[in-house]
């Protein structure tokens, strides 16, 4: 993987600093524990995709790991700073708990170009394995230690499975609870389409709330899909017509593979191009 070249660093209380300098203490817990809240959008010449509902949701993750509670307006002022001169590119927004010393909390954003990868991925299409977490989704849901559905920075799972899925040949993975239900990818919502119906796992199931992922429930049914939410299995997703993931940096991405057997006739399908084509007019 390539790595991403920065166009900006800001941090709350210090403004705009060169992202050669540095940032968090040795001892900040996002560091020693992992424990720290973030949250990734795109920005569209100029303009942060939905930040607002980025934000709500920097906070809801914040509560769950008993983090301070961020100022969502610092963090919007902030990012109205860095954002000079900046046309497209990705956003992401930390807030860590600080040293574990008793600092204070530290919060910054952080500009990074597109990947160059993604619209030939998009073009084609992705390979996608299957991988089982082992969890019942039920628990996953509800237990407050297993932290379903937040944004945090303890991440080492998801990428030791994109990790797993190159090892396959593959381009993404996607996680199933006792070896059938399907869940999510490490960055990603989940979609298929059978016929003018759009499944994609419940809330209920401990995924993320994507936003990318409510983009999509709102604007699908005036492109003539039905949006089915529920407990799905991977069987389900294999047989589907086409099928493609959410996510704010990477948009709409179209899976052509599931565990080296084709999805439908194996290309990218209509709805997935079709609601790639309302996001963009979207973040116009």
């Amino acid at each position: 993987m390539k790595p991403v070249t920065t166009l900006a660093l800001a941090v709350l209380g210090r403004g705009l600093v060169d992202p050669a300098q540095p940032v968090l203490r040795a001892d900040d817990e996002a560091l020693l524990r992992g424990r720290a809240a973030f949250e990734t959008t795109r920005v569209y010449a100029g303009k942060p995709f939905r930040l607002d509902d980025h934000l709500q949701r920097l906070s809801v993750s914040a509560a769950r790991m008993d983090l301070p509670e961020p100022d969502q307006d610092a963090f919007r002022a902030l990012v109205s700073e860095a954002l000079t001169g900046i046309g497209d590119a990705s956003l992401r927004l930390v807030w860590t708990p600080g040293s574990s010393e008793g600092g204070a909390p530290v919060g910054f954003a952080l500009f990074g170009a597109i990947p160059a990868g993604h619209e030939p991925l998009r073009e084609r299409g992705m390979k996608a394995v299957s991988l089982p977490i082992g969890v019942p989704y039920e628990l996953r849901a509800k237990a407050p230690w297993i932290l379903g559905g937040v944004k945090s920075t303890s991440y080492a799972a998801n990428m030791a499975a994109i990790a797993e899925a190159e090892r396959h040949g593959a381009d993404d993975a996607i996680f199933l609870a006792e070896d059938e239900i399907v869940l999510e990818g490490p960055k990603t919502n989940v979609w298929w389409r059978s016929g003018n119906t759009l499944f994609t796992p419940s809330l209920e199931t401990g995924i993320l709330a994507g936003i990318t992922r409510e983009f999509v429930l709102e604007a699908a049914p005036g492109l003539g899909y039905e949006i089915a939410e529920g407990v799905y299995t991977r069987s389900q997703l294999a047989a589907a017509e086409e099928a493609f993931t959410s996510s704010s940096v990477r948009e709409l991405m179209p899976i052509v593979q599931l565990d080296g057997a084709p999805i439908g006739d194996g290309r990218p399908g209509v709805a997935v191009a079709a609601l790639q084509q309302a996001l963009r007019r979207a973040a116009a």
